[in-house]
């Protein structure tokens, strides 16, 4: 079990390939070079807001709205307290994001196994193509050997420097985002005494699994019982693991079977719960 609580974790702007402000805690990482490496972070958008093209990943992104709205395209948005599902090849955007947004966002390898490139690959990459082309508007444009003038989009960029080859997405397996209201949902006994779940959805043969785990208090949750990291993120109320109280907005890792690992409310507490592909 790995713990990391926002309020003692650094803040660091998200590097120069997109347009404005965003400030992001990142609270737990993944291993490198895994087909589920992750990162747990939370954002929040700064002045003059964020603005990203339409794109797309190689990479699963799951989404929850602590306050304000996210929009993802031209036309939809996410509304506080609602999670969504990006998965990977599949196209998102143009997003102008707000002013004030904060969102917790889990970007991991997805399920065709190509992993998930950490942040301090993506960064380290992106300080070297800056020394022989510019970024701009989510783009990277530089000149070849023969003088030919070449833009790409500056993810893509990234990737092909980093990896050595050229940028392959898996064929998707979705045809878009999936916004989900946890609202509409009900809450379902767990079978421990004071513990109720909700799972949103199931996605891909690799079984990603989202939802929310809530505890009465003085309820315990056996965690770590899972076919893959299990990862939650306490959204209020407080709660008590290895003998440390832990509050919101604090990130919990559970590798695969390594449980049962007792998780105590020591309020009632809400949490949002996801499991990683199974591979």
């Amino acid at each position: 079990m790995r713990v990391s609580r926002a309020a003692e974790t650094g803040t660091e702007q998200v590097g120069s390939m997109r347009e404005g402000k965003l400030d992001q805690k990142h609270l737990l990482f993944g291993e490198d070079g895994s087909p589920n490496n992750y990162d747990l972070n939370m954002g929040l958008t700064g002045s003059g807001g964020w603005r990203t093209p339409r794109h797309r990943h190689t990479f699963d992104q799951i989404r929850y709205v602590i306050a304000g709205t996210l929009p993802y395209t031209e036309t939809d948005v996410l509304e506080q307290g609602w999670v969504s599902y990006f998965p990977e090849s599949v196209h998102y955007g143009p997003q102008e994001r707000p002013e004030g947004l904060r969102t917790m966002v889990l970007q991991c390898g997805g399920a065709s196994g190509g992993g998930y490139l950490s942040v301090a690959q993506r960064e380290a990459v992106n300080a070297e193509l800056a020394k022989t082309g510019e970024f701009s508007k989510g783009m990277y444009t530089y000149t070849d050997a023969d003088g030919e003038t070449h833009t790409v989009d500056g993810s893509q960029a990234i990737f092909e420097r980093a990896m050595g080859h050229k940028l392959e997405f898996a064929t998707p397996r979705y045809t878009d985002v999936i916004a989900m209201n946890p609202e509409a949902y009900d809450w379902q006994p767990q079978g421990d005494p004071g513990v109720q779940e909700k799972w949103l959805g199931t996605f891909t043969e690799r079984s990603l699994r989202i939802g929310f785990l809530r505890l009465d208090a003085g309820a315990v949750y056996q965690a770590g019982q899972q076919p893959s990291i299990e990862i939650l993120f306490q959204i209020n109320g407080q709660a008590s693991a290895a003998g440390d109280k832990h509050g919101p907005e604090t990130g919990y890792e559970f590798l695969a079977n390594e449980g049962p690992v007792p998780l105590e409310a020591v309020e009632r507490t809400e949490f949002l719960r996801m499991v990683l592909h199974t591979f």
